[in-house]
């Protein structure tokens, strides 16, 4: 493998974790937003959408709408699949609890490294099974002692959420010819339509409609911008492994910048996670420059 392939893939797994940092300050906002949840997340899908199709056109210039009019399949399929992600993580949520959600969210790094098998022949590496392993036992940990056992339903929303995660991680990795940005520009906008029904847009307060604005550029559309350009560069079990890390951070930023206290567990739990995922990344980095290959295994 060249030394351009191994510095792609190492700038792959930098751009996935700043999607993971960026999607971990849901809490804080979701915490400091007093408008209703269906309201909230029309507005973010504005926002999110919006911003990120400026920054589409500001990279492609006059051939923005060339490129739009030419996307084949696999960018719609990922702007469905995106935005199915996010309406049914909000309604497992409220139709589940959250240990329920996480636990079944938990399990994407297996469910995308399945259908990357499947369906591109793609192989993740043992240290991709092994963290996520060890970042499944830490969510365990995490959630020590709180009530499972939520209704179907909102288990089903959950498990939608996780394969639709997976799914468009994988086609992203397998067409990487094929822009999609605007798909992820799209897929909030889709998830605006969808929330709008439910919604009440202009209740919400000046200072609440600044921080929407910023939950939808700062965390969502950065963060979608982010993990479109790293997952192509990474396998694609590695992109969603990575992606876990906004699990243990999403309580830390609260923890930090609101001053909310998480249980002893959830500490505990997280530290494992933050271990197993910054523990791969350095692995990562190692074994490219010891030797010379990108930590990606297809099947002959």
């Amino acid at each position: 493998m060249t030394e351009a392939a191994r510095r792609n893939h190492r700038l792959g797994l930098l751009l996935v974790v700043a999607a993971a940092l960026c999607w971990s300050t849901s809490g804080v906002f979701i915490r400091s937003i007093s408008a209703d949840l269906m309201t909230m997340l029309f507005w973010r899908g504005l926002f999110s959408g919006g911003s990120v199709f400026l920054l589409y056109f500001l990279m492609e210039g006059r051939n923005g709408f060339a490129i739009l009019r030419g996307l084949r399949w696999p960018a719609f399929a990922v702007m469905v699949f995106s935005a199915t992600g996010m309406i049914t993580g909000i309604g497992s949520m409220r139709f589940t609890g959250v240990a329920d959600a996480m636990v079944i969210y938990a399990t994407v790094p297996f469910m995308t490294a399945g259908l990357a098998y499947l369906f591109i022949g793609e192989r993740p590496s043992r240290s991709t099974m092994t963290a996520s392993v060890l970042a499944l036992a830490g969510v365990g940990i995490m959630l020590w002692g709180q009530p499972l056992g939520g209704s179907l339903f909102g288990q089903f929303l959950a498990f939608l959420m996780t394969l639709s995660m997976a799914s468009f991680t994988v086609i992203m990795r397998r067409h990487q010819d094929v822009a999609m940005l605007p798909a992820m520009a799209a897929s909030g906008l889709l998830c605006a339509f969808f929330c709008v029904w439910f919604a009440a847009p202009l209740s919400v307060s000046a200072g609440d409609f600044g921080k929407i604005a910023l939950f939808g550029i700062a965390q969502n559309a950065a963060g979608l911008a982010f993990y479109t350009f790293g997952s192509k560069r990474v396998p694609a079990a590695e992109a969603t492994l990575l992606g876990a890390l906004e699990v243990p951070l999403t309580p830390l930023w609260v923890f930090l910048l609101i001053g909310e206290t998480p249980a002893p567990q959830t500490m505990a739990g997280g530290v494992v996670v933050l271990v197993a995922l910054f523990g791969h990344i350095v692995l990562q980095f190692r074994g490219s420059r010891s030797h010379g290959g990108e930590p990606l295994e297809v099947a002959p």
